[in-house]
C-alpha cells in the first residue's frame, strides 16, 4: 500500500472519536436507549448532520423537533449549530428506522421528514429503503390524525418507487413537484439539507412529495 500515509487513518479515528465525545456531552443528544419516549411535533429521520431540523427549529420556537440518524458524528454537526443559536426545542436521536415506534408515541408526531435518504438502487436491498411499505406502516403508526410525511430526494428513479410505494399502501399524494426549487410551493420545503445544497450546485434538481395516509 505505497503512497498511503498510515497517520492518516489515526488522525481519522481521532476526529470520529472526538465527535463521538461532542455527541455524547452535549444536552441535545441522547443514544435510543437513554430517550424516554415523549411526544415532539416534528421529526427528521436519516437527517445526517441535523441542520435541516435546526433550521426548521429556528423559525419555529413554539415546536418541539427531532432529528434521527444512526451516525453520532454527524448528528452533532448538527447538535452543535443549535447550541451556538441557543435553540432549546430540538433534540438528536442515535436510532435506526426501524425504532421510530419506540422513540415516539402513537399518533402523536404531525409531519416526518425523510430528507436524501440512502435509495439503495440494488433490487435486493429494496426493503432498506426508508420508503418501502414496511417502513410507511411505522410512520403511520406515529402520525397524528392530520400528520404528513414529506420526502425530498435528488434520485429520480428512486422516487418514482417511492410514489409507487406510497400509492399502493393507500397514502395520498397532498403535494409534488420535480424541481422543489422551481415551484411555487412554500418556501419553509425549500431549506436546505447539507446534501442538497451539494446536489443542486451540480445541477440535480429536488424532487418532493408531501402525503397523508
Amino acid at each position: 500500500m505505497t503512497g498511503i500515509d498510515p497517520d492518516s487513518f489515526v488522525i481519522k479515528r481521532k476526529r470520529k472519536k472526538y465527535k463521538f465525545a461532542l455527541f455524547a456531552n452535549s444536552p441535545l443528544c441522547y443514544e435510543f436507549d437513554e430517550w424516554t419516549k415523549r411526544e415532539v411535533d416534528v421529526v427528521e429521520l436519516g437527517a445526517g448532520t441535523g441542520l435541516f431540523s435546526v433550521e426548521q427549529a429556528s423559525r419555529y420556537p413554539d415546536k418541539q423537533f427531532a432529528a434521527i440518524d444512526v451516525k453520532a458524528d454527524r448528528l452533532q454537526k448538527g447538535a452543535s449549530e443549535a447550541q451556538d443559536r441557543g435553540l432549546t426545542n430540538i433534540v438528536f436521536i442515535r436510532a435506526r428506522a426501524d425504532q421510530i415506534e419506540e422513540l415516539f408515541p402513537k399518533q402523536s408526531v404531525s409531519a416526518l421528514w425523510l430528507t436524501f435518504p440512502d435509495p439503495f438502487p440494488k433490487k435486493r436491498a429494496s426493503g432498506r429503503r426508508l420508503t418501502h411499505v414496511h417502513f410507511l406502516s411505522l410512520y403511520e403508526a406515529i402520525l397524528g390524525r392530520d400528520g404528513q410525511m414529506y420526502l425530498k430526494h435528488d434520485n429520480r428513479p428512486f422516487f418514482h418507487w417511492s410514489l409507487e410505494q406510497l400509492v399502493v399502501s393507500g397514502w395520498c399524494i397532498r403535494e409534488l413537484s420535480f424541481d422543489l426549487h422551481d415551484s411555487e410551493l412554500p418556501e419553509d420545503y425549500k431549506i436546505r439539507t447539507t446534501y442538497e445544497t451539494r446536489w443542486l450546485e451540480q445541477g440535480l434538481a429536488t424532487n418532493f412529495v408531501a402525503a397523508q395516509k
